[in-house]
Formats: C-alpha cells, structure tokens, sequence
C-alpha cells in the first residue's frame, strides 16, 4: 500500500463533488487500501478519497483497532436530532481544531468495495466521522460548521499560514483528526 499525498485546504479538489462509483474492482480495492494506510499513517479517523485528489465517492474511517471501513457512495437516510458538539480537526486543515457542533446519530445506506449494500449506524465519534467524510464528498467542509467567529479564527489563522503538521499530545483529550 502507498501513502498518498493529502490536499490541504485552498486545493479545488475538497471543494468538489464527488463523482459516483461505478465501478467495483481491484483499482477501488487498490485505491481504499492507498486511503486507509494514508489516514493511518497521518494519525486520522477518516480520508475521503477528494482529499487525495481522487473525485469518487469513497472515504475510509477508523474508531478503534478492529473498528474501521471503507465505504463508497453514502446516502444519509437519517439524523438525529439531538446533537454532541467536540472538538473537530482535518486532515487538510492540520494543526486547526474547533468546536463543531454534529448530530448525536446517523445512519447511511452504503457500498462496500466489492459493491454489495449496506446501512452504517454511527453514534457519537462514529457519527461525527460518517458525516465529516460525507460531507467532503459534496464539497463541504468543516470550517462551514463553525461557528461565526471561530471561522473567522481559523480563516485568519491559515492567511497567516499556520496550517502545521499536529502532533497528538498538542490536544489533550481530542479526538484524532477526522478527515
């Protein structure tokens, strides 16, 4: 498996929509294995594949050692409306995290690599991750979520140039980057 370079915010790629899968052979398989191995080495819990370069409605995710996936063409079928707010971070925003408010539950209709349908339920983490990923696949991204004046931080910190590389023990208590 390769590591792949991640777009950083700035890239049209993470502004676009992504394309549907169609189809479901070795290059998708090759191309999921790319992500995961990427993600993991970048120290996140999810990858989109347009954060890779990549406009097809793939991302992978990761909650635990036995607890990870990779998904293609996500329909969210539901949202709770009960919310969580954490602190939120990306892989194409490094070293930036902000409060983001998310719902506490989804559930998504999904496609494995091989094609074959699924539902993904996702609470709490889970569900933060499943909806992050999702939405870099229709070209939103998490600084959309913020609030007002946290986006405006976090716009003035990347004019400034302050997107770094961060390093797990500079958030205590903070989940990994989600994507």
């Amino acid at each position: 498996m390769a590591v792949l370079p991640i777009r950083i915010f700035g890239d049209p790629a993470l502004r676009a929509r992504a394309a549907e899968v169609t189809d479901f052979d070795d290059v998708l398989r090759r191309l999921a294995g790319d992500m995961m191995e990427t993600m993991r080495q970048a120290h996140g819990a999810g990858l989109a594949a347009n954060q890779v370069g990549v406009l097809k409605r793939l991302f992978t995710w990761q909650t635990g050692e036995d607890e990870h996936g990779a998904v293609a063409n996500p329909v969210l079928l539901e949202s709770s409306e009960e919310t969580q707010e954490g602190e939120e971070g990306c892989l194409s925003f490094p070293g930036l995290w902000y409060p983001t408010r998310r719902p506490l539950r989804v559930r998504m209709r999904v496609q494995d690599v091989r094609g074959e349908e699924h539902e993904v339920e996702g609470k709490e983490l889970l569900a933060r991750i499943l909806l992050h990923e999702l939405d870099h696949l229709n070209g939103i991204l998490f600084i959309d979520h913020l609030a007002r004046h946290d986006r405006k931080e976090a716009m003035g910190r990347i004019r400034a140039g302050e997107l770094e590389h961060p390093r797990p023990h500079d958030h205590p208590g903070a989940e990994p980057p989600v994507a």
